[in-house]
């Protein structure tokens, strides 16, 4: 089950991961939330993170202090 969160205007959102390769070669995995769960959705928050909204109301994952 694909981790999900409601924001401030009761919409769902589903976080999900995905890896890219970078111009210099090196790899990195991007967090993003969609409003559907697709491949690549994750069941939990990865560690060190966090979920905080935008001013918009949008999630976003934020490193944990």
């Amino acid at each position: 089950m694909a981790f999900s969160y409601t924001n401030s205007k009761d919409r769902t959102y589903f976080l999900h991961s995905k890896t890219t390769t970078l111009k210099n070669g090196n790899t990195q995995t991007i967090y993003f939330f969609a409003k559907e769960v697709k491949d690549g959705s994750l069941d939990a928050v990865p560690d060190g993170y966090m979920v905080s909204e935008s001013k918009n109301g949008l999630p976003v994952l934020k490193k944990a202090k």
